[in-house]
C-alpha cells in the first residue's frame, strides 16, 4: 500500500507539519504528515490509496484539542475552505464541516430556523457533531438529521443519528472516518427573535467566560452529564466549574497553564504554556476534585498525540 509521499492530491500536503499554531491553545508539536484536501474527492481517493497501517487524525479548527508536545504519528487531515459552505432548504441547514458553528447558527436564523444553542458553541460542525455539541438544552442530537462521511478506506456513507449514537459529550464515530458535512432540522422562528436571542446569549457569555484568553472551551464535562440550560432555575451543584471550585483550584496554575479565575473550567495558556503543562494540570485539578467530593471529573477536551522525547 501506499505511503502518504506517493500519493497524488489537488490538495495540500506537507511533512512534519507544526501543529501549534492551528489550536486555539497553541500548543503541540509536529505531525508526520498533513493533508488539506481540496473536496471530497481529492480525500476519498487519498485514503483510499493510503497504507491502512498509517493512522489518521482528522482535525477541525482546534477548538477542542491539546496536541501533545512531541506530535502526531501519521496522517492529520484538515478540512478547509472546499468544505465550509452551507445550503438552507426550509427548515433543513446542510453544512459543510468546516463551517463555524456561530455562522451557520447566523445564517440559519437569517432564514428563519432555530439552531440558535450552535452561536456561543467554539468550533466547526465536524466537531460539533463529533461531540454532540450542546448548549442551553439543546443538543446536535436534537436536531441532527444525516452526516456524510469518507471511511479509512476512501468509501462514502451517510451515516443516521442510529449510527452515531449520541451521548452526552460523545459519538460513536469509528477510527479514521471523516464527516464531510452534516444536515440538521430546527424548528422555525422570527429571524428578528432569533437575532435577539443570540445576541442577549453571546452578551451573557462575554460575561461569564473568559472568550478574551487563550483557551479550549470547557475543559471538563458537567459530571451531571448535562450542559448549562441558562435558566434561572438551572442547578449549580454539579457543574464542572462548581466542584473545580470547591476543591479550591480555580486559578491553580502549572508553568504556563492557568484554571481560569473568571471561569474554573476553562482551562488557560497564560502565554508560554506547554501541552505538558495543560494537561498536567488538568489532571492535578481531576485528582483534587476527586479527593474533595468523590467525582471523577472526564476530559471533554480531546488530548491527542504524544508527549515530548517519545
Amino acid at each position: 500500500m501506499t505511503h502518504p509521499s506517493k500519493i497524488e492530491t489537488r490538495g495540500t500536503l506537507v511533512a512534519d507539519k507544526d501543529l501549534s499554531g492551528l489550536t486555539w491553545l497553541r500548543v503541540g508539536g509536529p505531525a508526520d504528515w498533513f493533508f488539506m484536501p481540496a473536496d471530497e474527492d481529492d480525500l476519498a481517493q487519498f485514503l483510499a490509496a493510503l497504507d491502512p497501517d498509517i493512522p489518521v487524525f482528522p482535525m477541525g479548527v482546534g477548538s477542542n484539542l491539546i496536541v501533545r508536545d512531541g506530535g502526531i504519528r501519521g496522517v492529520v487531515i484538515r478540512l478547509g475552505r472546499g468544505f465550509n459552505g452551507i445550503q438552507i432548504d426550509g427548515h433543513r441547514v446542510t453544512a459543510g464541516v468546516a463551517a463555524l458553528d456561530a455562522h451557520v447558527a447566523r445564517k440559519a436564523a437569517e432564514a428563519g430556523v432555530d439552531l440558535t444553542f450552535l452561536r456561543t458553541i467554539p468550533g466547526a460542525i465536524g466537531g460539533a457533531v463529533k461531540m454532540n455539541a450542546g448548549c442551553y438544552g439543546t443538543y446536535v442530537a436534537d436536531v441532527f438529521v444525516k452526516a456524510q462521511a469518507i471511511t479509512r478506506a476512501g468509501e462514502r456513507v451517510t451515516l443516521t443519528a442510529d449510527d452515531l449514537r449520541f451521548q452526552y459529550r460523545q459519538t460513536d464515530l469509528p477510527d479514521g472516518w471523516i464527516i464531510t458535512s452534516a444536515t440538521f432540522e430546527g424548528p422555525p422562528g422570527d429571524p428578528a427573535d432569533l437575532t435577539a436571542r443570540m445576541d442577549a446569549q453571546l452578551a451573557k457569555r462575554d460575561q461569564t467566560q473568559p472568550t478574551k484568553d487563550r483557551t479550549a472551551g470547557s475543559t471538563f464535562r458537567n459530571p451531571a452529564g448535562y450542559s448549562s440550560t441558562g435558566r434561572a432555575d438551572d442547578s449549580h451543584e454539579l457543574k464542572a466549574w462548581k466542584v473545580i471550585e470547591d476543591a479550591g483550584m480555580r486559578g491553580a496554575t502549572l508553568g504556563g497553564a492557568q484554571m481560569n479565575p473568571m471561569h474554573a473550567n476553562f482551562l488557560t495558556n497564560t502565554g508560554d504554556a506547554t501541552a505538558a503543562d495543560l494537561e498536567g494540570l488538568g489532571e492535578e485539578v481531576r485528582k483534587k476534585v476527586y479527593e474533595h467530593s468523590g467525582i471523577e471529573l472526564v476530559w471533554e477536551i480531546m488530548r491527542v498525540g504524544e508527549p515530548a522525547g517519545k
